[in-house]
Parts: structure tokens; sequence; C-alpha cells
């Protein structure tokens, strides 16, 4: 009797002898060089699979006809679609290339013919330089037609090479299991030193920063009213570039929506992978797979890497029972000097099978066609667009009065100002998730900035250092809304960290990043970068001035000339003017089930931000690598979704 399970023919499986555990264990491999058998090999690995009655056929009917549409590999078809399990598979393949499947498991890899290759390039392409057998290097793989691709540099690097086969899953676990702790060191250091932020470390601004505190001091005791005039001038400013750069973003490129690019048909879809940087989320984790389980993309040409720190046994025992399909899997980052989001990326960016990256959330919903919206995107764009910035948005807008302005805010941010900065050609401060990049552009700029904790913001920024820019494209991802006051100031606390460090990093060398942006773009970044910490900062001291035109008394009303005043009092005016026009177009846009009177309340929802602001200013001296972990999981998608 013949038992079936997915599609797989269990006995015709166990009666492979030549793969017995016997064999594999006590006879050296067998190898062959995969060189003379043509380009039919995949076309009759299908037969061959048929005539051993593992595959059914009508999916290997299938299979085939999907392989030659977009000449993807028959192999991970097979997988993505659960019609083989990986080992029953790999000893098809095996047979079929006249070699051997080893474990390198249970037969541990020769790690000096790894490190004369590189761990980091043998993740990426699934090669495993094995033992040295006869005078040649055996190198296990799972894609045998990857193996000849490489040869002439495996050769190069090992002398005569041939192969024996092994499942992906089995040879990057091997690898990690030898050179994890060297790869977590790497992730750190990906960055070249004079764009990180690693070496700005508390001590080294204290001393800066106690010169400007002993100058405001000296300031005020021997001149307070020009220190008065100085600080509520600059915060005057500040607030001025900051609302006028709002106004030319929307009208650049906000008030309209722009038109959807035609979707085209593309002969050779790429494969995308998505990373999903989860750390204490363990009540999330089903959720999100069954999130990202909605994405309509060819699953075998989607590779979802979902990153555990290694320490995290509640989140990676919750996704060992989440029952992840094949296109996902779990990869748990080895211990380092720091934890933080942008070094598990970095970690994990080696693993990824994808010419196109791309990066979610743990709390993550986003929308089923937005993988194939972003590959048309850049199919229809040249190389030097590296990265796109999908729209962010909540599905718990109405929990309570903080969602609700935190929505208004998001929606400004993302449906009008960043689209603006876009068609003003000013660098674009990445959201951290909903972005995707060309992998070329990614790896060239060092990728990201394991130290900082606004890693996406610094690499916006750096991406158009290195000539690449960012576009905005029209797809949602829902997200749960930080709604409670602690929690909140905590995250934009780290945020607005990272934008400091952000910007001294940037501008340690503002003649180079002046040549490098051009003039209007250093503009634009220190209008966004200072101005924001600046109304962060010294919002107090304007909002002090409502003091005078309630009737009030104010303890510096008198140094401010009465014409200071009334232009303060008209530019106070105009700011909140153009915030209530703009959050009432954003809110509009964003279809969200808001009353429109609540963006009239934003006025007392940003006094928190000022709150975050000085958390943020300490943490930048005392302690600025720290990563404030947001939690997820409070709130769901309507409907249980």
């Amino acid at each position: 009797m013949v038992v079936r399970t997915h599609g797989f023919d269990r006995s015709a499986a166990m009666t492979a002898p030549s793969q017995s555990l016997a064999f594999r264990h006590h006879h050296p491999p067998v190898v062959q060089d995969l060189s003379v058998a043509g380009p039919v090999r995949a076309e009759t690995l299908g037969m061959a699979l048929l005539r051993d009655q593992l595959v059914d056929g009508n999916d290997i009917v299938s299979a085939l006809t999907v392989q030659n549409r977009r000449a993807g590999r028959l192999t991970d078809f097979l997988l993505a679609r659960s019609l083989l399990p990986e080992d029953v598979l790999g000893d098809a393949v095996a047979r079929h290339w006249s070699t051997d499947r080893i474990d390198p498991m249970a037969q541990p890899a020769d790690v000096r013919l790894l490190d004369r290759v590189g761990a980091a390039f043998c993740l990426r392409h699934g090669l495993l330089p094995w033992r040295g057998m006869g005078g040649l290097t055996v190198v296990a793989t799972a894609r045998p037609e990857e193996f000849e691709r490489h040869r002439p540099h495996l050769s190069a690097l090992l002398g005569p090479v041939a192969p024996v086969i092994a499942t992906g899953t089995a040879i990057e676990t091997a690898i990690l299991r030898l050179r994890g702790g060297p790869l977590a060191q790497a992730a750190e250091t990906r960055v070249a030193a004079s764009e990180s932020c690693r070496d700005l470390a508390g001590h080294r601004l204290l001393g800066p920063l106690a010169l400007v505190l002993a100058g405001v001091i000296a300031l005020g005791a021997l001149w307070p009213v020009v220190l008065v005039w100085a600080i509520t001038g600059w915060a005057a400013l500040t607030l001025m570039l900051s609302t006028l750069l709002k106004l030319a973003a929307a009208a650049a490129g906000g008030w309209h929506r722009a038109p959807t690019p035609d979707r085209t048909r593309i002969l050779r879809p790429p494969v995308v992978s998505v990373m999903v940087a989860l750390y204490r989320e363990s009540s999330i984790a089903p959720r999100l797979v069954r999130r990202l389980s909605r994405l309509d993309y060819p699953h075998d040409l989607l590779d979802i890497v979902l990153i555990v720190e290694e320490d995290d046994k509640m989140t990676r025992a919750a996704l060992a029972d989440a029952d992840l399909p094949p296109w996902m899997r779990v990869v748990a980052v080895a211990a380092g000097t720091i934890k933080t989001k942008p070094r598990a990326l970095n970690f994990a960016l080696d693993l990824c099978r994808g010419s196109i990256i791309g990066v979610y959330d743990a709390e993550d919903a986003p929308e089923p066609d937005q993988i194939s919206r972003v590959v048309n995107r850049f199919h229809q764009r040249g190389a030097e667009v590296g990265c796109l910035q999908g729209v962010l948005d909540f599905y718990n807008p109405t929990t309570n009065w903080l969602s609700r302005c935190f929505t208004i805010e998001y929606a400004t941010w993302f449906r009008l100002v960043l689209p603006g900065l876009q068609r003003l050609g000013l660098p674009i401060p990445l959201g951290g998730t909903t972005l995707f990049f060309r992998r070329a552009a990614l790896e060239a700029v060092g990728a990201w900035d394991a130290h900082n904790v606004t890693e996406d913001a610094d690499l916006g920024i750096r991406l158009y250092r290195h000539g690449y820019r960012t576009e905005l494209i029209d797809t949602v991802t829902r997200e749960e809304a930080n709604c409670r006051a602690l929690p909140w100031v905590k995250q934009r606390s780290r945020w607005l960290k990272g934008y400091m460090m952000t910007w001294a990093t940037h501008m340690r060398d503002p003649v180079l990043l002046w040549r490098q942006l051009g003039a209007w773009r250093f503009a634009g970044f220190q209008v966004l970068f200072v101005c924001t910490l600046t109304q962060f900062l010294l919002a107090p001291v304007l909002w002090s001035f409502w003091l005078i035109w309630l009737g009030l008394d104010h303890p510096f009303a008198q140094a401010l000339p009465h014409a200071a005043s009334r232009g303060l009092f008209g530019l106070f005016v105009l700011t909140e003017s153009v915030n209530i026009a703009l959050g009432l177009i954003a809110l509009h846009r964003s279809r969200q089930p808001i009353s429109r009177w609540w963006v009239l309340t934003l006025h007392l929802y940003f006094p928190l931000g000022a709150l975050a602001s000085y958390k943020a200013a300490w943490e930048v001296v005392g302690n600025p690598f720290y990563w404030d972990k947001t939690a997820h999981g409070d709130f769901d998608e309507p409907k249980g979704g």
C-alpha cells in the first residue's frame, strides 16, 4: 500500500538504497562533476520525481509550467507548496545528480575550508565547503546549479571541488553553529566607522555639551535679556522653518494623490526576502505568521526570515509552535556586545536569498498585494532608486485619545510630508517598517548601523549620501498604535535620541556631507533634523508665551519688544492653522474612522514629545545605544485579523 502525505510517496522514499543512514555514516560520499549534466536537469528531475511516485502528476506539471514561465527553481516550488519534505527532496536531488547526500550536523565541516571562502558568502549562496577528500574539496549544496555558477570562484580558493547534496536548512544551521559568533560581531561593524555612530559614545559628546551648557549659563548670568532673546529667537526661527517645510512638502506632493503606475507583467519576477526582527514577542508570533500568510506573491519566490535573539527562548518557542510554512524560517542571532534591531537585520542579511530585501515589524499587517506592487515599481525604476517606503497606518486608531492623535500624526507624515520631500528631492528619513531595498544598494552603503537606535532614519540619509534615492509607494501596512502614555514617551524618546545621534554622525564632516548631498539637500537635512529636535526641546519656551495672550503674567514679557511679541503670536496662529489643515487633509486621505474634531486636540498631544526629548537628551550622554523596547500585541486587527 502506498501512503501519500503532501504529495510524496513514503514507500518510495524509504526504499532509496544509496541514502541509508549506514551508508552516509560509514562510506565516503559519492561525488560527480555536475558541469557535464547540461541544461535539461530541471525537467528530468521532475520526471524522476514522477517516476519514483514522489510527486503527483498534476503537481509536477504545474510546477514545471510555473518554472518555465518564471525561470525559478523546481525545488523551491516543491518546498513552498509542501509537495515534498526537505529531506526526501534532498535524497531525490542527490540520486538525480548521481551524488550523495550528507548531514553536515552529524558530519561536521572543516572550519578551515569554510573560512577560506567566508561564512557570509557561503550563507548567501547555500554552499558549505565540507571536507578535503582524495585531492578534491567536497562542497555541500542544496542547489547544484548554484554550485556550478560559483565553481570558478570556489576552485580559485579551494583547488579542485566537487559537490554533494545537503538540505538548505542543514547547511545554514551548520554554518551558524561554526561561525555564528564572528558573524554576529561583523554585524555590529558593517557600516564604515566614519558613517556610524558607534564611536560617538556618551563621553565623547560630554565635552561639547558641557561647553554649550557653560556658555548658556554664563550668558544668562551676564546678559539674561540677550539669552531670552537668543533662545526665543532660535525657537521661533526653527518653528517657522519647520512650518514652511511642511507647507512646501504638501504643495509639492501632498495635495493630490499620485497616480498608481501601470502594472506590467514581469517575465522573471525576483526572489524577495522579508526580514522581521522579533524580541520578546511570544504573544504576537502566531498573529504575525497569519498576517504574512496573506501576501499573494508566489511563495516559491518569497523568503520570510523571522529573526530572534539566541537567548529569547519564549519567542523561539512560540515560533516553533506556530506551524510555519516552508517559505518562512527562523534565524537565531548569536549574542554580541549590543542587542538592537539593526544588528539583527545585519546578521540575517547574508542568509536572505532575495535580490529585493524588505523589512516588517512584528505587529505589521501588510496589504496582500504589497510585495507585487514593490516588485513592479522597482522594475519600472532605474538602479538609482535604492529604496521604496510604504505607508504606515494603524488598525487600532479609536482605542483612546492617544491612538487617535498618533493616527493623525502618522497620516500627515506618510501621506503628505514624506511624498512632498520626495518631490522636492530632499533626503527621506525612513520609517522602520514596510521598507524595501535593492539588495545591491543596501549592501553598497553598508546596510544598517547596528548602534543607531533609529537605524531607519540614518539609513535613509546614508542612501542619499551615496547617490541613491527613496520613493514612496502607495501601499499600506497597518500596525499597532502605541496608545499608553509611558510606553509612548519611551518609544518617542528612542526615536529622538536616534535623530540626535544621526545628526551628530553625519555632521562630523560637514564639508563632506555638503559635497555628497549638495546645497539643497544639505539645507533640507538641517531643517528636518535640527528644527525637529529644537521644537521638541524648546517647546515649553514657546508655549509659555500663550500666557501673555491669555492675560497672564510672563516672566520674560518685558524682555521682548512689542513687535516681536505680536510676530510670535502671528507665527503661532500660522503654525496651528497649517497643522490643523494638514491633519484634516491627511485624515481624509487615510479614511480612518476618526472624527475630524480630534485634529483640534493635537496641541495637547505634543507636550508628551517634549518629555520624551529630555529623556532622549539624557540618554545620549549616559546610554546612547540603549534600545528602549516597545511592547506589542495588546491590540489586534478588527474581527481578529
